[in-house]
């Protein structure tokens, strides 16, 4: 039986391996460097910046959302959903689609003009699940990160 719920603190261990299967999924587990101190601090400390639901099976962790307010300029607040993760061994169940509807939910009861999120281009199962939920896709923007030395050299300029 599936349940979804709000994380908590005591999530974080959970959470924690789960964004690691994520990012081995995506075939870059090297890029993790967030630790349990960080999601901690970030999501459950005095100033949170980010919120999670947790999807359990049967009480066994299977999955998970992590999102985030943001605001456009044109039109207003929205929820950026960074991950949006399933389980290999609890896939099929429908978990994901009740998680991104449960987040749209707390997107709809914020008065968030919409949600926002990204996926990899080689992820066609993903890509026809959102098509078929009515998602558009924003192909004419380019994701930017300016990261790491570029970073810091822009930091350094007066």
């Amino acid at each position: 039986m599936l349940s979804i719920r709000p994380a908590t603190i005591e999530d974080v261990p959970v959470l924690t391996a789960m964004i690691r299967e994520l990012a081995e999924f995506e075939r870059d587990l090297k890029s993790v460097v967030t630790t349990e101190a960080d999601l901690a601090r970030d999501g459950f400390g005095p100033d949170p910046k980010f919120r999670a639901l947790i999807a359990d099976w049967d009480v066994q962790p299977a999955g998970y959302a992590l999102f985030f307010d943001f605001y456009s300029t044109w039109r207003g607040r929205q929820l950026y959903l960074e991950d949006l993760f399933v389980r290999p061994q609890f896939r099929n169940r429908g978990i994901g689609k009740r998680l991104l509807a449960a987040t749209s939910r707390i997107a709809a009861n914020n008065n968030c003009y919409g949600m926002r999120w990204e996926v990899l281009d080689w992820n066609h199962p993903a890509i026809e699940f959102y098509k078929s939920l009515g998602a558009d896709f924003l192909n004419e923007w380019r994701l930017v990160l300016l990261k790491d030395e570029a970073l810091r050299r822009l930091v350094e300029i007066t």
